[in-house]
């Protein structure tokens, strides 16, 4: 395997995670890449060109080129307008590719619907395997859809069918989304490969409480109670309000030295009413205790984690949860949903809390469970520093590797 056609159509791995669509998917692919590139495989990634003064190629790593392809107004194209773009985009790349002697690419590796269906039809000119990660199903979400959310389209749904079909290898995040895609895609379970996301350890690790809260402007004596990611329906950082509220009228003691920081940006379905968690934020009687940060880098992230008492993750439904697992590199306890990956993600009761369902009171138990148990707290610290260690790019990378070893061998059977 020398190198690798990446395709992530709708948003680059270069993007701010947290705000519009970048969110844990842009980490993983370009952290993926990066350790590809490590061990050896060129990675060539394709996305859209959102910017007329992007650079056409851009050398993230050694080894790892972005490649901006322009398909359709730079601007205000929404997630639901790419499919109109999939012909142009499809046509550059192969574009990029004949440039080439027969035979550049070993393999392509499809990130999210979209790029599946521009990934299937490279797959058939080039004579290579197409194996695709999901990250997001139609079908998974609408099952469980956010209150206020709205359904996705037939459209994807069509369009996720047909990549599960084409695909010669579909990677899973977890041993459940192997599951949805089997039962909810009818896919063929032997080709279907588990292989876990993983965490920069370099990056997140455990590091001085104190010390973040210093440089972040928080009190240190402050209880911290933390949301990271994209403000949309899905994520639920509303459930997190609406569970501080109850915690402090349980107990108003707690306020005096309450911090709910919401780190990210509006995405999705959010985008339509920027301002409404901070409007709920203010009809709670919270707003006091809520701080809202734009998305931050990585690094500055870390630092986040690293001061919170514990870290909220309330989302309807994660294929995986990366925010989780890189608060637990850091130390910090978890509490979230038991839904999709978080199951994987979050050890409970071991590395955090999961929490059956989206009742305040429930997550008021859970949170105020934490809050009012240090040995808890640093019970669950510890645990979650080893359970993070389980999830490292580099065994990610190695998988993957076999995986597209895997796939070769099925398209010449």
């Amino acid at each position: 395997m020398k190198r690798v056609a990446m395709i992530s159509l709708h948003t680059s791995p270069l993007d701010q995670p947290g705000t519009g669509d970048a969110g844990g998917m842009n980490v993983y692919v370009l952290e993926l890449a990066r350790r590809l590139g490590q061990q050896g495989v060129a990675v060539d990634i394709f996305t859209r060109a959102t910017s007329s003064q992007q650079a056409q190629i851009v050398e993230a790593f050694e080894g790892v080129s972005v490649r901006h392809i322009p398909a359709g107004p730079y601007e205000g194209l929404t997630k639901t307008e790419l499919p109109g773009q999939l012909c142009t985009f499809a046509r550059e790349v192969l574009r990029a590719e004949a440039a080439h002697p027969v035979g550049h690419y070993d393999a392509v590796h499809s990130h999210y619907w979209l790029s599946g269906q521009v990934g299937a039809l490279a797959r058939d000119r080039w004579g290579v395997p197409l194996v695709h990660s999901m990250h997001t199903m139609a079908k998974v979400k609408n099952d469980a859809l956010a209150e206020g959310d709205c359904p996705e389209p037939s459209a994807r749904v069509i369009g996720e069918e047909q990549v599960v079909a084409a695909a010669d290898v579909l990677i899973a995040n977890t041993d459940l989304e192997a599951k949805q895609l089997i039962n909810f895609y009818d896919a063929d379970p032997g080709r279907v490969e588990v292989v876990h996301p993983g965490v920069d350890l370099d990056v997140f690790a455990p590091t001085s409480t104190a010390a973040a809260r210093a440089a972040l402007g928080l009190p240190a004596d402050a209880t911290v109670l933390l949301f990271a990611g994209r403000i949309q329906p899905l994520k639920a950082p509303d459930v997190l309000l609406r569970a501080v509220q109850v915690l402090l009228a349980r107990d108003p003691s707690l306020r005096h030295r309450l911090v709910v920081p919401i780190v990210g940006g509006p995405s999705g379905s959010g985008l339509e009413h920027p301002e409404s968690l901070a409007d709920l934020a203010r009809a709670l009687g919270i707003a006091d205790v809520v701080r809202f940060v734009p998305p931050v880098s990585q690094a500055m992230l870390g630092q986040w984690y690293a001061a919170a008492t514990l870290v909220a993750v309330p989302s309807y439904n994660e294929s995986f949860g990366l925010v989780a697992v890189e608060a637990q590199a850091c130390g910090t306890p978890v509490v979230a949903a038991a839904v999709g990956g978080l199951t994987t993600a979050v050890r409970d009761g071991r590395s955090g809390l999961l929490v059956d369902g989206h009742r305040s009171e429930q997550w008021a138990d859970a949170l105020g469970r934490i809050v009012r148990d240090p040995a808890l707290r640093e019970s669950l610290a510890l645990g979650a520093l080893m359970h993070a260690r389980e999830f490292t790019w580099e065994a990610t990378a190695r998988h993957t590797l076999e995986t597209y070893e895997r796939a070769r061998e099925l398209v010449r059977a």
